[in-house]
């Protein structure tokens, strides 16, 4: 199964799962999206971490997480004492 991130702002919105019959790839898997109505910005994510087209993603995008344009980075987390 293939993931892919909705990007809002630069931020995870959700994450859904697509075939890998419809998304071979992450630019199919963006067209699919957009041919059954599910319109945005979606980058492909992965829990193995594996390279999607050459790049590794950084981690598994979250809701919340920070997309830069190359990777998924979780927020900050400030603890106070």
């Amino acid at each position: 199964m293939a993931h892919f991130a909705k990007i809002e702002n630069n931020i995870v919105q959700r994450v859904i799962v697509v075939s890998n019959d419809d998304a071979p790839d992450e630019a199919t898997g963006q067209a699919f999206l957009a041919s059954i109505g599910i319109s945005g910005e979606w980058v492909q994510t992965s829990y193995n971490n594996n390279p999607i087209e050459g790049a590794s993603r950084g981690k598994y995008a979250g809701i919340g997480d920070t997309w830069n344009g190359t990777e998924f980075v979780s927020p900050v987390v400030e603890v106070q004492e």
